[in-house]
């Protein structure tokens, strides 16, 4: 039964995938683990575009994939910037989520007003800044932004972790664009073939996983035994399914022997 459910997640994921929606941006991340259940927090409401802006602890993140449950597609997607320009650059409206006052002149918005302000204008790129897990954004992140989110909490304790506030605006996000029946969902076809992100992103865990188990001979030997196998899987023509499947086995393979982690 739950491998029914995810398929339909995902099915219904591309389907929101297709019709737009805001990029989710992190900002300077500190670990692994927010970012994988941010991701599912994303798939759950059919988010698929995740921007990471100079994570903490590098890319890939074999913890963010890990926590990320099934959301592979999310990970595999995953685009690095260095700056919050970068990440934003493209973009025709982009938001900020903070809790704190700001003296700057901007509108202020509720999770549900940002939600509806977006599907107002679906024609606009759009994006949506969460800061890093202990600080939140700067004043500097902040003025790039159209528009501040703020979620309307109980003032005396109105901290979230990065994967509620993820999943409190993409969930509005989602249902800002009217209730959708699960039922009515299309049929799952043949799965889309996999983007040149979702590939490169498996590429870059899968070698940095088997530098760090002395797979290579010799340092000098590494480029040339990346790019055959680069090769090798390019000549498979990858579909998204694909992609996942082999997070899925690399997730596997990365976990300890059971019993190992209680030595």
């Amino acid at each position: 039964m739950a491998g029914t459910d995810r398929r339909k997640a995902k099915t219904e994921a591309s389907d929101f995938a297709l019709s737009g929606g805001p990029a989710i941006i992190l900002v300077r991340p500190q670990l692994g683990e927010n970012i994988g259940t941010a991701a599912r927090a994303m798939l759950n409401c059919g988010l698929m575009d995740m921007r990471i802006v100079a994570p903490r602890d590098g890319w890939p993140n074999v913890k963010a994939l890990n926590a990320a449950s099934g959301a592979d597609a999310v990970i595999g997607g995953v685009q690095i910037f260095d700056t919050v320009a970068d990440a934003v650059g493209e973009l025709d409206l982009v938001y900020a989520t903070t809790a704190r006052g700001r003296e700057m002149v901007k509108p202020v918005l509720t999770p549900r007003q940002a939600a509806e302000s977006l599907r107002a204008r679906p024609e606009a790129r759009a994006g949506i800044l969460f800061g890093p897990e202990r600080s939140g954004l700067d004043n500097d992140d902040v003025s790039l932004a159209d528009a501040i989110i703020e979620v309307p909490l109980n003032p005396a304790f109105s901290s979230l972790n990065l994967a509620q506030a993820v999943l409190i605006l993409s969930y509005e996000w989602r249902t800002a664009g009217g209730e959708i029946s699960l039922q009515e969902a299309p049929a799952a076809g043949q799965s889309p073939t996999a983007t040149k992100s979702e590939i490169i992103n498996f590429f870059n865990m899968l070698e940095d996983e088997l530098k760090k188990k002395d797979f290579y001979p010799t340092p000098a030997m590494q480029p040339k035994m990346a790019r055959n196998m680069r090769n090798m899987f390019q000549r498979i023509q990858l579909s998204q399914q694909d992609v996942q499947s082999l997070f899925g086995i690399f997730k596997a393979l990365s976990r300890p022997p059971p019993g190992e982690g209680d030595k």
